[in-house]
């Protein structure tokens, strides 16, 4: 017989297979008597203690668990419409949470809830209420997270709160920060209820504390804690560049612009740290003087911290305190190029401390950019994505757009204005739209006619953003030695600039 086949039927009852036969056997009839004991049992315990086909306890549970808001004193309801949100903002969980199986709740007495004791903003439940009201009030906007809740005024009565947050219909990629200060009260019942919401960052006490003055002045502490050996050491082996004199001073700001990233890339092209001078003189088309400005800060108009983390540059302050310290001790010698025509290609090879290129008085010879003009221009590639505009005045757009609910229009009018622009509105943009005209006309009532169809809005309409209040005032005051700094016409530009590329329709007016 072939090994794999099995043996007929009568022939598995071999004493040999018996006894394993008869155990087989007495196990499956076994565990079929048990199995109909169980089934007995159950069919005869639900049918004596209830008329339901089910078990009352779980079905209780089941049934608390979908109607019930929550066993706390204090109630709120989260819709279901907001749960992917709340997911989204990393909220804990609370799904766990033991609920009480009866199905009578009764609310809680006077003793369990004061309503008069002041809001407890660490309460999940006031969380919650915080968010479904935050979401409900901005529904043109995706909420990525919230932070915690915490106490806003001294009254018991509010709560300031932080998110991060990215508007439905902006054109510019990123996400936003806001913080703001809700009004909480309670009703009768104890549930919570968000009475107000405050303006753009009006939760001060939720913001992340963030003073740029103050990461100055740490960095310069622990700059101080450094023995004398290891600064000299780190700045006698670096490699410097600097540009002085020239006629690109109080020039527009575009020509200043276009001349400091030829010295920015120069500086790149080199491998040396550009020394730079802080200090700008602002020309008079955006004083409201109507003359040049000097003393102006850098730091006023753009984000010299994010370049210093970029790019490999150092205050010019800074640089030649440390250069009359250190310069003879350690020989570092200075190569001096006074003519714009030597190229950074000639000056790849040079060894000493620094490169100094000196600019004369004759324009337009003495312009900066010179240097990267003729046969430099394939070498030489100017870094516009290092630099960034002052957080201080991305601020104020931010608040302008948040006011206006970021749904609005955005149309840059630059003089001189003409009468036909209502003409191509009408054919751009509905009636009754929210439209912020970013213009520099001085004169906002040629605009009156606009007023008939749209909701107009301009940069002079929101002075409380840069009032003596605000963060700007205080931060630009310290950056001035104290003394208080004019909102003029290049940060104005700015602003206006930043709020046009938030616009959901976006309408340059050129001439």
């Amino acid at each position: 017989m072939h090994p794999n086949r099995l043996p007929p039927f009568h022939q598995r009852f071999y004493s040999e297979n018996l006894g394993q036969s008869a155990l087989r056997l007495i196990c499956i009839i076994c565990f079929c008597f048990l199995a109909f004991a169980v089934l007995i049992f159950t069919l005869t315990t639900t049918t004596s203690h209830s008329e339901t086909p089910f078990p009352y306890s779980s079905f209780t549970h089941i049934t608390s668990f979908l109607t019930s808001s929550s066993p706390s004193s204090s109630k709120s309801i989260i819709q279901p419409a907001t749960d992917a949100i709340m997911q989204e903002a990393s909220l804990p969980d609370y799904s766990n949470t033991t609920l009480d199986p009866s199905p009578d709740i009764s609310l809680p007495s006077d003793q369990e809830c004061d309503l008069n004791s002041p809001i407890n903003c660490a309460d999940p439940e006031v969380y919650h209420i915080l968010m479904k009201a935050t979401i409900e009030a901005f529904p043109d906007v995706h909420f990525h997270r919230f932070g915690k809740p915490v106490v806003g005024d001294d009254n018991g009565r509010s709560c300031d709160m932080a998110w991060r947050y990215r508007p439905k219909m902006a054109r510019r990629p990123g996400i936003f920060k806001d913080y703001r200060r809700f009004d909480v009260s309670r009703s009768a019942t104890c549930v919570y209820l968000v009475s107000k919401i405050g303006e753009y960052h009006t939760g001060l006490n939720a913001r992340k504390k963030k003073n740029n003055m103050k990461m100055m002045n740490e960095t310069n502490k622990q700059d101080s804690f450094q023995s004398e050996y290891q600064l000299e050491s780190r700045f006698k082996s670096g490699k410097y560049l600097v540009y002085l004199g020239g006629g690109d001073r109080c020039k527009g700001m575009n020509h200043y612009l276009w001349s400091l990233f030829c010295s920015l890339g120069e500086a790149r092209f080199l491998n040396r740290t550009l020394v730079m001078d802080l200090s700008l003189c602002i020309s008079s088309m955006y004083s409201s003087w109507k003359q040049n400005e000097e003393g102006k800060d850098f730091r006023f108009y753009f984000d010299f911290e994010q370049l210093r983390a970029s790019a490999s540059v150092i205050d010019q302050r800074q640089f030649w305190t440390n250069w009359e310290l250190w310069r003879k001790k350690n020989k570092l010698n200075v190569r001096l190029v006074e003519d714009y025509r030597i190229t950074p290609s000639k000056l790849s090879r040079v060894k000493d401390a620094l490169i100094l290129r000196k600019f004369g008085n004759v324009e337009p010879d003495n312009y900066w950019y010179q240097v990267c003009q003729r046969e430099s221009k394939s070498l030489i590639r100017r870094p516009w994505h290092l630099l960034k505009k002052s957080p201080r005045l991305k601020d104020i757009a931010l608040a302008i757009a948040s006011k206006l609910d970021w749904d609005f229009d955005v149309v840059l009018v630059l003089r001189p204005y003409k009468d036909d622009l209502l003409k191509t509105l009408r054919e751009k943009i509905q009636d009754g739209r929210n439209v912020y005209i970013a213009t520099d006309e001085s004169d906002t009532a040629v605009f009156d006619p606009l007023k008939d169809r749209y909701i107009i809005h301009f940069l002079d309409d929101y002075k409380e953003l840069w009032g003596e209040k605000t963060e700007w005032f205080i931060e630009t005051k310290n950056l001035n030695n104290g003394i208080t700094v004019e909102f003029d016409g290049y940060m104005r530009k700015e602003v206006n600039t930043e709020v046009f590329l938030m616009g959901k329709r976006q309408i340059k007016w050129e001439y």
